[in-house]
């Protein structure tokens, strides 16, 4: 073994190094299956099970990126004021800044094949991991739900085209939708837990499928807006609102950066648990520029999409029309009707798979390895899902989704934070692979957790606080706290990372580091 990397705490029966070590790929030659801290879905990617090129990380970021929630992305920068262009290149600029987190994040589960929670355990410690696994699944769990009710919807909306009187059809006691809504709902959802039961191959085939299939449609659709409104309608030459005699004017950078950091946090909890999928990467190559082609230029494309249909959408209803749903139901013709139900539900479904489903699988597998397996973790989040009755939380969506699920979102700033420190900074990307199944390891600190990560995961989140508390109105603070919440995942991410480096380089056992 190479003096750079760490010495593994065993070596197999026959002598032979406990890892394997070619073109920047560690792959463990032990058998850790004896530990409780090991089962078959969470222990390292061999090379044999590695099939993620270039083109299927790409792809990954395209499906995942070309849907509902990117095409109406820039509707709430122009509402601010923005222009088009201002508005879809700060989404471009928002996402070549998260880029950088999830690159570095992704380093690790390329060059180890390990998954976010293990990734944790060299930071938090082998028990500890389950704290930002919790706080990642957390967040994942509030969106399936939300996204799955999106997928039904779709569906039933644009059934209620050929079936008008279910618009008409009673509510159910208790549930608060009628019995087709209801039915929808569970079909996408079921939908959502037979691929999760598939396994890691089928999401990869499906996003597969679906990256050039939404390009083609969005492409399909904006070509439709052009020819139909004879042109791209009025909110392409609408100027910005900031500019000099304008209703805003002179605000422009107060009104971009909390905006910036809205368009990060979009897919700043991907940034966390982005080794669920590099882990089958067969390089960091492929990795990085899989990352860097498909993620900044898809949200900005999709976006303009967006942008330039629902403005001709004035010129052919008279009326902006946002969501793409009540557009597509707006069709007549059949065959239209069903391929934009497929597609919206292809979209919806690679993106609540891939976003939300793979990293609670893995997070909940790992409180309990041998007991839970991925696609027993994958069922308990969809359980989760159905409990908490996303359609109620998305008919107010000023509540939940956008007064605690997004403002709850910026304090994960703080893990990856610690991660990034952690890996780059302490240990300069090298691990002991074997040691993070095993308590006897450097990873098991005291009683299994890094007590450092913990203080360092506290002092990021502490600043951010009050903005987060107020924000969701259970108490309330001064202007100057939720200014700051504004910027809370740089907040964090920045204190958290300098304390836990910093403490880790001063206080640490060598052996832990």
């Amino acid at each position: 073994m190479p003096p750079s990397e760490p010495r593994p705490h065993a070596l197999p029966p026959d002598g032979r190094t406990a890892v394997i070590v070619a073109d920047g790929i560690h792959e463990l030659a032990l058998d850790l299956s004896h530990s409780a801290h090991h089962s078959e879905d969470l222990a390292p990617t061999t090379r044999a099970a590695r099939k993620w090129a270039l083109k299927d990380i790409a792809a990954l970021w395209i499906s995942m990126a070309a849907c509902v929630p990117t095409y109406t992305l820039a509707s709430s920068l122009i509402d601010g004021g923005m222009n088009w262009w201002q508005a879809v290149l700060t989404i471009f600029v928002g996402n070549v800044i998260v880029l950088i987190p999830m690159v570095l994040n992704a380093h690790a589960g390329t060059k180890y094949g390990i998954p976010f929670p293990v990734y944790c355990r060299a930071a938090y410690g082998i028990l500890g991991a389950n704290v930002p696994a919790l706080l990642r699944a957390l967040v994942a769990c509030g969106w399936f739900g939300i996204q799955c009710w999106i997928g039904g919807s779709a569906i039933y909306v644009i059934l209620t085209v050929y079936f008008p009187a279910w618009q008409e059809l009673p509510k159910l006691p208790r549930i608060g939708i009628n019995l087709p809504e209801l039915l929808c709902f569970l079909f996408f959802w079921s939908i959502n837990m037979l691929v999760i039961y598939r396994g890691i191959e089928s999401i990869r085939i499906l996003l597969n499928i679906k990256a050039p299939l939404l390009i083609a449609l969005g492409l399909a659709l904006l070509a439709w807006a052009y020819r139909e409104a004879g042109g791209f309608g009025p909110m392409l030459t609408q100027p910005s609102a900031f500019i000099t005699g304008g209703p805003k004017a002179g605000l422009f950078w107060a009104f971009f950066f909390p905006a910036l950091t809205g368009v990060v946090g979009f897919w700043a909890t991907l940034s966390l648990n982005i080794p669920d999928f590099t882990r089958y990467a067969y390089s960091q190559r492929d990795q990085v520029l899989g990352q860097a082609l498909g993620l900044p230029t898809t949200m900005a494309l999709y976006s303009f999409i967006g942008v330039a249909v629902t403005s001709a959408t004035i010129v052919i209803y008279g009326a902006a029309i946002w969501d793409p749903v009540l557009l597509l139901a707006k069709f007549k013709n059949p065959v239209v009707l069903v391929i934009a139900m497929f597609a919206l539900c292809l979209a919806t479904l690679a993106t609540n798979i891939a976003a939300n489903v793979v990293s609670p699988a893995n997070d909940f597998a790992h409180l309990w390895p041998k007991g839970i397996s991925f696609r027993t973790g994958g069922l308990i989040t969809g359980v989760i899902g159905i409990a908490m009755r996303p359609w109620k939380l998305y008919a107010d969506p000023s509540g939940y989704i956008f007064k605690w699920l997004i403002a709850y979102s910026g304090l994960l700033g703080s893990v990856g934070g610690i991660l990034v420190a952690d890996y780059f900074v302490v240990r300069r990307t090298r691990l002991d692979l074997a040691g993070l199944y095993h308590r006897n390891g450097p990873y098991w600190y005291r009683g299994g957790f890094n007590w450092i990560a913990m203080i360092a995961l506290a002092a990021g989140i502490a600043p951010c606080a009050p903005g987060f508390l107020g924000t969701i109105e259970v108490v309330q603070v001064s202007p100057f706290w939720i200014e700051m919440y504004h910027y809370a995942w740089f907040i964090s991410f920045g204190i958290a990372g300098t304390v836990h480096a910093a403490l880790m380089l001063a206080f640490a056992r060598p052996s832990s580091r």
